[in-house]
């Protein structure tokens, strides 16, 4: 061992005693030192000893050759906390750019665990965690609508583009990078470390923020029924949230309790548990107000609702066209769903919108009458156009690849049927038609006898028992005239209205949808049909809730043979009690751990120890506290400082 410089000027023999202690301490620590002294005013001296460990054998490494009875400072090293030095160091890189061990502090037990200034951030994180979280659920679940929500911005804007995947991506994308922080925030406070975010999160916090809530207030504005959409998705979605929900609290009740029971401070812990208790007993009694019509009695499921193609299916061919009506009797749907005008010239043809822009080339054929309403347009000019080319060129619902080279080249070549075709194809495979029947604009020719028109072709193309007849104009003379017809209602009434009206099917957007309200009607032989339907969720909803039909655009809804969903209430009960007990059980042992681990280091951070040979003070080592690293005795690194009281007349 190296020597220890000792200068004195008090007495020669009381020096070298004392002397012979510090060596003697000095061995059984495996401490070489530089010693300091200083005088204290009761008398006793005080050593300052700077350790300097030396190189250890490799063989003193292994457990066989190392005496961790006679080592104090080991025994006791084993019992402080282990600070895992390259994780934290990653954590704290990453979340406040504090890669050296230098740029970082632990929090001591009693202290906040960060400044008000790094407070505020933390409760902006949490902030934004919510509402970005609020908003990717939103339009996660208006999944349904987004071919809507595209046409819209087409009609708006005046060139196609897929906005709602791109708001999607970005919204995942923000929330991702919001929950990524969040983590990092709750790993370092449960290290002890003290928090500190770099300012280039916090302008990220700052970008996710302003763009949840300004597409929050936007989508609102422009699209309000998607809040219906939301709260439906949650009788289906309900359950596994509150299990995920409740998950998360008890991962969260590790770095809650760590905290607990550091604070010094009685208020301050009644405050962090009673908030924490608060929304976690508020999560557990969550289910108590939840509805889903899929948690039922078992056997009291109705049949599955039948298929209606959206104008034909406008996933697998262009919207409206022959090739889209084909192939939707080829998938199997029960019903053909689309929207009639009346050309010029008296021709009923199909066609959605006021004008041919978005499904034709009109702009090419037609220049000087792109805007001008389909209506007005003669059946031989409508026969001109293209209806096929713009489904290969923008691919609306990202089907196209799927196609084969002989599906493009069909479907680039579609043009715009007439009703009569469409007729013809529902009759020859047995399907029911439902269709809108647009009256004609002022001044058109055959604006006063389009119903009968259209009546003639009916008579002449399909049976009238096959037809679902939605206009509600003259419905009374056209019940007389063919009473074979399905009357069907686009809003809801009462059901003396209904009835008084021979209604039998009533034509729903799916935002209505209600079990008590469909039961009702059902309860009367009246059926309801809902539309749009294309996410398995929604559709498994319109099962539970007892819908006859549903019209969509997703023809692989008919692979679906039970709902997403589908237990009793008393399975319900099991799971959700389960779930909760498992939570609390869970939490309690963790809150326990933390306890019996801080009950521990008080332990031996505030015992005394006296020497085998005599009545001396503990070795009170200086934990670095306020810096980063504590002395481990299987490596040599930076000298560390331990203050031995001694006696003044001690006799060795």
């Amino acid at each position: 061992m190296p020597e220890c410089d000792i200068s004195d000027k008090g007495n020669q023999l009381q020096e070298q005693r004392r002397e012979k202690v510090i060596k003697m301490h000095s061995q059984s620590l495996w401490l070489c030192s530089s010693v300091d002294r200083e005088n204290n005013n009761n008398g006793r001296l005080a050593v300052i000893i700077t350790v300097r460990c030396p190189p250890i054998p490799n063989k003193l490494r292994d457990q066989r050759y190392l005496k961790l009875g006679k080592l104090k400072v080991v025994r006791r090293q084993l019992l402080q906390r282990y600070e895992h030095q390259p994780f934290v160091s990653c954590l704290a890189g990453l979340y406040g750019c504090q890669w050296r061990r230098y740029q970082r502090a632990k929090s001591q037990p009693g202290e906040c665990c960060c400044s008000r200034v790094e407070c505020g951030s933390v409760v902006l994180l949490v902030l934004t965690f919510l509402l970005s979280s609020l908003f990717l659920y939103f339009w996660s679940q208006a999944h349904n609508d987004y071919n809507e929500f595209d046409w819209f911005n087409f009609e708006t804007l005046g060139f196609w583009f897929p906005w709602s995947l791109l708001l999607l991506v970005v919204a995942a994308a923000l929330f991702t990078y919001i929950s990524l922080l969040l983590v990092l925030a709750v790993c370092l406070l449960s290290e002890g470390q003290r928090l500190y975010l770099h300012w280039s999160h916090k302008m990220g916090i700052v970008v996710t923020m302003a763009f949840s809530v300004s597409a929050t207030a936007v989508l609102s504005e422009v699209w309000s029924k998607e809040w219906k959409t939301l709260l439906l998705s949650l009788q289906v979605t309900a359950p596994f949230l509150h299990v995920g929900v409740v998950l998360l609290m008890t991962l969260l009740s590790w770095s809650i309790a760590l905290h607990f029971f550091r604070m010094n401070k009685r208020v301050d812990q009644v405050c962090l548990l009673g908030v924490y208790l608060s929304v976690l007993f508020s999560l557990y009694l969550v289910p108590l107000a939840m509805y889903s019509p899929c948690i039922r009695d078992s056997g009291t499921l109705g049949p599955k609702p039948t298929l209606l193609g959206h104008r034909g299916a406008p996933m697998l061919a262009p919207e409206n066209t022959l090739m889209s009506f084909e192939s939707a009797v080829e998938a199997g749907v029960d019903g053909l769903e689309t929207d009639v005008t009346i050309s010029a010239d008296g021709v009923p043809f199909v066609m959605h919108d006021l004008t041919l822009q978005r499904t034709t080339n009109v702009e090419e054929v037609f220049p000087n009458r792109t805007h001008t309403p389909a209506a007005l347009f003669t059946w031989s000019d409508v026969q001109q156009l293209n209806a096929g080319a713009w489904f290969l060129s923008w691919d609306p619902f990202g089907t196209v690849s799927s196609l084969s080279p002989e599906q493009r080249a069909l479907a680039g070549n579609q043009t715009v049927p007439s009703l009569a075709e469409v007729l013809d194809v529902a009759n020859r495979a047995g399907r029911t038609v439902l269709f809108d029947l647009r009256q004609p604009p002022p001044g058109h020719p055959y604006r006063d006898n389009y119903l009968n028109i259209t009546l003639d072709l009916i008579h002449t193309h399909i049976n009238s028992s096959q037809v679902l007849w939605l206009p509600s104009d003259q419905r009374e003379e056209i019940q007389q005239v063919d009473p074979e017809l399905q009357q069907t209602a686009g809003q809801t009434a009462s059901i003396q209205e209904l009835q008084n009206n021979h209604i039998t099917t009533l034509n729903l957007h799916y935002s209505t949808m209600s079990l008590q309200h469909i039961s009702k009607y059902r309860s009367v032989n009246i059926s309801v049909n809902l539309y749009v339907v294309n996410q398995p969720w929604l559709y498994s909803l319109a099962w539970c809730s007892g819908a006859s039909s549903v019209t969509t655009n997703n023809m692989l809804l008919r692979d679906i043979h039970t709902p997403l969903l589908l237990v009793t209430p008393e399975q319900y009960s099991v799971m959700w009690v389960l779930t909760d007990l498992v939570s609390a059980a869970l939490i309690v042992c963790v809150f326990i751990f933390h306890w019996w681990r801080e009950r521990g280091l008080h332990f031996w951070s505030g015992s005394r120890q006296t020497h085998e040979t005599g009545p001396y003070s503990k070795f009170r080592t200086d934990p670095m506290e306020s810096g980063w690293g504590r002395w481990n005795p299987f490596h040599s690194e930076s000298p560390t400082r331990t203050l031995i009281s001694l006696p003044m007349g001690l006799n060795p």
